[in-house]
């Protein structure tokens, strides 16, 4: 079919007074002309990109767009608005408009036909030419041609003159990339300057030749989104923006990169062999904003351990039953009186076949839990310093388990190891010793001073908090069980599997053993603890069932995921919705474990397993029937609470927060 019809075209028809209206009867035309099988989903996915970052380019331009299931056949919409609506832009509001219909499928072809139109919209005989259109034929021809397929022309610049190289990305990879593209060659053609652009868009990536790299003077990232293979540009003077700033500013990039490029203190891009002789990438940034971006780093790399140990723990529970958490012992014993597999097997416990194999799940489950604080040290410490900073960030996050100090040392050390081994890459060091920075020499002294820092002097008063935090939690729990509930519950889903998370489940974890039927209450404990770390997934699962036009495409897809994750008690399955509306999820969340947590301890809810959620009811004594009951309450709490917030609650756009969790 081809990229724009005339069904697809709307000129001076009034279309809504407001941005959301106009998407919306725009997404019933889209519908109606065979491009779309769901307006409304349609709807709710580009409205929830354009909650993101606003699409309103100024110049009275505005490109709302999404990569969505809800597109059949990717297109174009063009709209000349009558009147003028407010899609965000600094100068006022659009009376151009373009919705790029991207099918999340999209071939490479269609997306490079809709980046070329994206790349056009900076052009402003083109702009000028839509605006004075008088019919839908017109419209179509004048945009048939902006992406016709066409050689590039290289900018009219002096031989001699100066270079530089830029990446442009944004999170679709469909609009700004392309348009900041352009902006950028346009403007160093203005100023006589050399720029080559690599676009890391969804039309695909051409890396920029090293010949090109080596010979620029500076570098511009307009991102807002991590630049991949950054490595290739360590060393240079780099200026770092969001991607919108590529559009609406870009000879001002080009007049800051050129500063750069001829003062010795500017930022340089850090990674890979070049790491030591450069500072990272993100020193434009805040301290705000950089101290969240690596924590969510740290954060986004130890998911997958959470998720696959905590499959395995279930799975060996299931398998092997509860006791398997104090006797898997067996599986070491196993293979140190015999080494191959088939005798082994021959040589089972006398509980069986099952209960081995559980104790297998059990010993690998929980080998990869424990590399949580690790992972979590190392990637914040990547985040600060790139690869240097990974080997002292995870030996960092060691030493804060040896000493006990948990997750929050992890964080200390993390950030540490970071701040050092991203200071040791500003050195200027001789050529001959600035290849071994990297591999030998930061990870060597990193390590040393933030670990030492650990063991010397942070560790023991971290640990000792975290200890505190675990008695003043057992010291709740004789009298005042109901609030040890709603405390607990709240833990459990403020920072969804994060530090304050974890330091409640460690606090049950740790006081398991020493339940008994006449002390049952560190099993209560962790029955609540479990009970309400498995309702943010479960409640956001249900949520995408009984409103799904209030989530996008691919929240509905992860909220498939999210009942199996909150069945076996991964809190992380509601993370990617906290990524696009923090706030209201966070906070529905926090109502509904709270419940739980209240009910389960009240109830007298007990578990003898610290992990598995439903697929370890057996280890309950009886009380399952109401630990389901805890877990369907709060669901039910959650689930209509984030439904209520979502329509009648409007946020403020939280770009920089969202962008930021949207790694995770």
């Amino acid at each position: 079919m081809p990229v724009i019809t005339p069904q697809l075209v709307s000129l001076d028809r009034p279309l809504g007074a407001t941005k959301d209206d106009v998407i919306r009867t725009i997404a019933g035309l889209v519908a109606q002309a065979g491009r779309a099988s769901d307006a409304d989903a349609l709807a709710t996915d580009v409205l929830a990109r354009e909650a993101l970052t606003p699409t309103g380019m100024g110049g009275g331009i505005a490109i709302p767009h999404a990569k969505t299931a809800a597109v059949t056949e990717p297109g174009l919409f063009f709209a000349r608005l009558a009147p003028q609506v407010d899609f965000g832009a600094p100068d006022g509001p659009a009376d151009i408009l373009f919705m790029i219909l991207a099918p999340e499928g999209a071939a490479d072809t269609h997306l490079q036909v809709l980046s070329r139109l994206a790349g056009s919209l900076v052009d402003d005989e083109f702009t000028a030419a839509l605006r004075s259109a008088s019919t839908a034929d017109e419209v179509v021809a004048l945009v048939d041609a902006a992406v016709a397929d066409r050689d590039e022309v290289a900018p009219t610049v002096a031989a001699d003159a100066r270079s530089l190289v830029a990446v442009t990305a944004c999170p679709t990879g469909i609009a700004h990339t392309y348009m900041a593209a352009d902006a950028l060659k346009a403007a160093g053609e203005r100023a006589g300057v050399r720029v080559t652009v690599e676009t890391q868009g969804s039309a695909g990536t051409k890396p920029l030749d090293p010949a090109i790299i080596a010979a620029a003077d500076a570098v511009i990232f307009a991102v807002d989104v991590d630049v991949r293979d950054k490595g290739r540009f360590a060393g240079k003077p780099v200026v770092q923006v969001p991607v919108k700033k590529g559009i609406d500013e870009a000879d001002a990039l080009v007049t800051r990169a050129l500063a750069a490029a001829d003062d010795p203190s500017a930022p340089r891009v850090a990674g890979g062999a070049a790491a030591a002789a450069s500072a990272s990438p993100a020193a434009n940034e805040s301290f705000g904003a950089l101290l969240k971006r690596v924590l969510l780093t740290g954060v986004s790399y130890m998911i997958p351990f959470v998720a696959g140990g905590g499959l395995l723990l279930a799975l060996g529970f299931a398998m092997g039953g509860y006791e398997i958490a104090f006797g898997s012992d067996v599986v070491g014993q196993n293979v140190a009186q015999n080494t191959a597999l088939t005798y082994q097997l021959w040589n089972l416990p006398a509980e069986g076949l099952l209960y081995y194999l559980g104790c297998v799940a059990f010993v690998i489950g929980g080998a990869s839990m424990g590399f949580l604080v690790p992972a979590l040290a190392g990637y914040i410490a990547y985040g600060l310093a790139d690869r240097p900073g990974i080997a002292p960030g995870f030996v960092a996050g060691a030493i804060a388990g040896f000493m006990g100090a948990g997750f929050l040392g992890g964080i200390v050390g993390g950030l540490l190891a970071g701040v050092v081994a991203r200071w040791m890459g500003t050195w200027n060091v001789p050529r001959w010793l600035a290849g071994l920075m990297p591999v030998v020499l930061i990870p060597l002294l990193a390590s040393i001073i933030a670990s030492g820092l650990m063991v010397l002097v942070l560790g023991g008063p971290i640990a000792a908090l975290s200890t505190g935090l675990g008695d003043f939690l057992n010291s709740l729990s004789g009298t005042g069980v109901v609030l040890l509930g709603i405390i607990l519950g709240t833990m459990m889903a403020i920072d969804l599997g994060g530090p304050i998370n974890k330091v409640a489940y460690s606090f049950a974890v740790a006081n398991l053993a020493n339940g008994t039927p006449d002390n049952p209450g560190p099993w209560m404990i962790m029955a609540a603890v479990m009970a309400a770390g498995m309702v943010p997934p479960l409640a956001m699962a249900l949520a995408t069932v009984l409103d799904r036009r209030l989530f996008s495409a691919a929240e509905r897809e992860n909220g498939k995921a999210a009942w199996l994750l909150g069945a076996s008690f991964i809190s992380e399955g509601a993370i990617p919705f906290a990524a696009a509306d923090p706030l209201r999820v966070i906070g529905a969340s926090i109502v509904g474990a709270a419940t739980t947590g209240a009910i389960a301890m009240g109830s007298g809810v007990l578990s003898q397993a610290p992990h598995g959620g439903v697929f370890v009811m057996f280890a309950m004594n009886g009380t399952w029937p109401m630990f389901l009951v805890a877990i369907a309450v709060g669901v039910l709490v959650s689930a209509a609470l984030v439904i209520v917030l979502k329509r009648f609650v409007r946020r403020a756009p939280l770009p920089v927060v969202e962008r930021e969790l949207a790694t995770v």
